[in-house]
């Protein structure tokens, strides 16, 4: 009896401090910061989103623009050989203007040929990931469904920081005096 006794306090401590990861979901970062960044790479802060995805990990030189000002981000696995882009452009997506795509939840599916894709409506735009045939179509759908602009981590590994404006950009080329051009003297086999 004494056992029982001693193993309920513990017991009882241990269930909230277990609980409190439970269902808990990333804070996004800052909008401010957001829109700082993405700004500077004329993306549309809203577009803006990260995915998860078993076994794939961010391409960061893959982070770019996506058409006007949409985003666009490639997640590979070395170990499959295989990749999956996600996308986030203006638009939206339904039966009409897909006639392709299978409803399947709150997402469409379509394929063709070797390519697969889940797209997924926002408020205002398309959330899109695609891959080839080496990636299942549950991982696309979970990382079509999991997307969600990035928290403060997530956003420093996903966008670089801002330039200073009030910083000018160093030019290791340019001649300490005179008109400024790069200097590319070659000499006389030039």
């Amino acid at each position: 009896m004494m056992r029982s006794v001693r193993a309920l306090p513990l017991a009882a401590l241990l269930i909230p401090v277990l609980l409190t990861g439970c269902g808990t979901e990333k804070e996004p970062a800052d909008p401010a910061e957001i829109a700082s960044r993405a700004s500077a790479l004329g993306i549309a802060p809203e577009h803006v989103y990260v995915t998860e995805a078993d076994g794939f990990t961010l391409a960061q030189q893959s982070v770019g623009v996506h058409g006007g000002d949409g985003f666009s981000a490639v997640y590979v696995s070395q170990q499959a050989g295989a990749q999956i882009q996600l996308t986030v452009d203006r638009g939206t997506v339904n039966s009409a203007n897909c006639p392709d795509c299978a409803r399947d939840g709150d997402a469409w599916f379509r394929s063709a040929g070797e390519q697969r894709e889940y797209a997924v409506p926002k408020d205002g735009h398309v959330l899109r990931v695609s891959g080839g045939l080496g990636v299942s179509r549950d991982v696309l759908r979970e990382a079509a469904l999991g997307a969600h602009h990035p928290s403060a981590a997530e956003l420093d590994t996903l966008l670089p920081a801002a330039p200073d404006a009030a910083e000018p950009v160093e030019r290791g080329d340019l001649p300490p005096a005179g008109d400024g051009a790069p200097n590319n003297d070659v000499g006389a086999s030039g």
